[in-house]
């Protein structure tokens, strides 16, 4: 499947001590390169985050968020009933030896352990962290594949047109060839000096040969029926079809070099043209 390596993929997730919530997005790039940023709680598990995605994730270059929003009320600090029945009992028994002693309420709420906030399980949080991460890369991985599903096809269309132009250079070569020969028979039978005919044959033939471009057209429709195959690949092309469009490019210059004719010039013209569509669609592909 074709993956585009431009996407955005985001969600959250309740969890006891507040909502986690993931972002994932990327842009072109070469390699693969993770950027990452993290809530303090959750910086321990950057490494398996780093594993998971890359696990799953070719080229690009990435940025992931993951942040955790406490919820309403959360931060705010619980008295503990505990400690305070502990001092309330110490206070009974000494207060028969010490009828004097005071304590205020602001003081006692210094006391160690009087308030407390809600612990977090850090385990159980990270465990849902990358739970959230599976259910985001499971939408980034499959927005990539439907944007990559589109760039085959505008790639696609391009080789066809390749292949149309291929076959029409093909089918116009023998009048090419027999044009030339005819205008350089007329320029030969103005000569002064009449020319060997058999001489004339020769350098005919060898002139006729630099033009044939046979060659490049059969290597240009085996290029045609390999971008075809690596589309149909279900693993990461892009650096492949990029390499092949270099192929292409190069018969195309070919074509160009030979050229005589008004016909196969603008032919050769038109197949840049194409190549270099499909190379901007390409640059696009994981």
């Amino acid at each position: 499947m074709i993956r585009s390596m431009t996407a955005f993929a985001s969600g959250e997730r309740a969890t006891p001590w507040g909502t986690l919530g993931c972002e994932l997005r990327s842009v072109n790039h070469r390699f693969l390169e993770l950027g990452v940023r993290l809530a303090d709680e959750l910086r321990v598990l950057e490494p398996a985050l780093r594993e998971r995605i890359a696990a799953r994730v070719g080229r690009g270059k990435l940025d992931l968020t993951l942040r955790l929003r406490a919820p309403e009320g959360g931060d705010a600090l619980q008295l503990n009933p505990s400690r305070l029945r502990e001092l309330s009992d110490l206070a009974i028994d000494l207060s028969a030896r010490f009828p004097a002693l005071r304590t205020e309420f602001t003081e006692l709420l210094q006391f160690p352990g009087v308030l407390q906030a809600q612990a977090t399980d850090p385990a159980a949080l990270q465990a849902e962290a990358l739970a959230l991460l599976d259910d985001v890369l499971d939408e980034f991985v499959a927005s990539r594949e439907r944007e990559g599903g589109k760039l085959a096809a505008a790639i696609g269309e391009r080789v066809d047109g390749i292949e149309r132009i291929a076959g029409e250079v093909r089918a116009m070569m023998p009048a090419i060839r027999a044009g030339q020969r005819a205008k350089l028979e007329t320029r030969l039978a103005d000569l002064a000096q009449p020319a060997d005919n058999g001489r004339l044959e020769q350098e005919l033939v060898l002139w006729l040969q630099k033009l044939d471009v046979e060659e490049e057209l059969d290597r240009l429709n085996a290029h045609v029926a390999e971008a075809r195959r690596v589309l149909k690949l279900r693993e990461a092309v892009g650096r492949r079809l990029d390499f092949l469009l270099q192929e292409f490019n190069r018969e195309a210059n070919t074509l160009g070099s030979k050229s005589v004719d008004a016909r196969s010039s603008a032919a050769a013209v038109e197949l840049k043209v194409l190549i270099d569509q499909a190379r901007e669609q390409i640059q696009n592909i994981e």
